[in-house]
């Protein structure tokens, strides 16, 4: 579970077209929470085989559109994944699929993802 929500795909656009290094500071302030939820909770977990990735986006409210609010966030979430070795890379043949699902909780924003091993 990350606490809170990630920059959506609109900021993370807006900052790159501004300057290319507040785009790339967006992204590795985002990965370094995404990070720390990793330590914290999967601790030196390695997943050999391939992958499906299930995404619950918590949002406190509706203002960000579904697209928006998972397009940035799923790249983070993956890439911190393969920086922390628990997936070895995010490419077709480690990560197969992946589903979002979409709930609002004004009290608890959060994203929970469930990493499923396939056969």
């Amino acid at each position: 579970m990350i606490k809170g929500r990630l920059d959506g795909l609109n900021d993370y656009t807006s900052a790159s077209r501004t300057n290319p290094y507040k785009g790339n500071k967006m992204k590795a302030d985002n990965e370094a929470i995404v990070i720390c939820a990793i330590r914290q909770q999967l601790r030196r977990l390695h997943i050999e085989r391939p992958v499906v990735l299930k995404f619950a986006w918590y949002e406190a409210n509706r203002r960000r559109d579904h697209d928006n609010v998972s397009s940035f966030g799923r790249k983070v979430i993956q890439d911190a994944l393969v920086k922390c070795k628990v997936l070895q890379d995010d490419g077709w043949r480690h990560v197969v699929g992946f589903t979002d699902d979409f709930y609002c909780d004004k009290e608890n924003p959060r994203i929970e993802v469930l990493i499923v091993e396939q056969e």
